[in-house]
């Protein structure tokens, strides 16, 4: 995706990717239309870092997204000289980290590149992402949130306990914070929901695309956390909305691209 032929200065935007197309239209794109509607002096450009969604994209959809480092060639190609990176992660974890090194590999190609932080980096963008969340997830009184993060090995996991305890000390009690792959799990969230003693769960994911995890292994009618908490009585409800469908939480994006600039 670019646009705004004969700008010299681009923002790519960065995101891990998705394969579902409905989810990649609703949060990835809408975060890239409205970078290309807050900065209309720069060429917006996107990359995603997932190797085996980009190769599913290419098979199932004939679809071709750059890598970072494509994405990078690309627009030294088009003679930008000046060039923001944006990732859409959540986390400054693993995956920013490769996109750090990719970028740094073109660095001598460009007159000046930027990077921007990912959602989660300052006390800041914390409170405002749970601002923005619980605008949107119309919590009834007698119901408990429970957000579906992806979880790493990477020791930014550390983000997602933070984020619980944020919602807290905020004062949305009625809030927690779950992963798939990393600290706290499902386990971990239903010894807290024991404690909570509410009976109706809304689910919904931390993930900028509501792709595969939210699809099958938060909401999925089998071997998904809704089909466990269903199992231990539970009433359960689940949102699939990805972040990017949010507006708060693009705002928060565009202001990390406005730090850089």
């Amino acid at each position: 995706m670019e646009r705004k032929a004969g700008a010299r200065k681009a923002i790519l935007i960065v995101s891990f990717g998705t394969s579902h197309l409905d989810t990649l239209e609703k949060n990835i794109a809408q975060i890239e239309r409205q970078a290309g509607e807050t900065f209309p002096d720069y060429k917006i450009y996107r990359a995603f870092t997932s190797h085996m969604i980009l190769r599913k994209l290419k098979k199932k959809e004939n679809l071709s997204i750059f890598t970072v480092q494509e994405a990078m060639g690309q627009m030294a190609a088009d003679g930008i000289e000046s060039v923001v990176v944006q990732p859409t992660h959540i986390i400054n974890g693993i995956e920013n980290d490769r996109m750090l090194s990719d970028v740094e590999e073109y660095a001598d190609k460009f007159k000046k590149i930027r990077i921007g932080a990912p959602l989660l980096t300052s006390v800041e963008d914390y409170k405002k992402s749970i601002h923005a969340v619980m605008a949107e997830a119309g919590l009834k009184e007698d119901e408990i949130l429970v957000l579906m993060g992806h979880g790493t090995d990477h020791h930014a996991n550390a983000a997602y306990p933070t984020l619980e305890y944020t919602f807290h000390s905020l004062g949305y009690n009625q809030v927690l914070v779950g992963t798939v792959e990393g600290f706290p799990d499902l386990t971990n969230v239903m010894a807290k929901l024991e404690i909570a003693g509410r009976k109706k769960v809304v689910l919904m994911p931390f993930m900028v695309v509501a792709g595969d995890h939210a699809k099958n292994d938060m909401a999925g009618e089998e071997d998904s956390w809704k089909s466990e908490l269903k199992e231990a009585g539970y009433e359960v409800k689940a949102i699939i909305r990805g972040l990017g469908e949010m507006q708060g939480i693009r705002n928060i994006y565009m202001e990390h691209i406005e730090a850089v600039i």
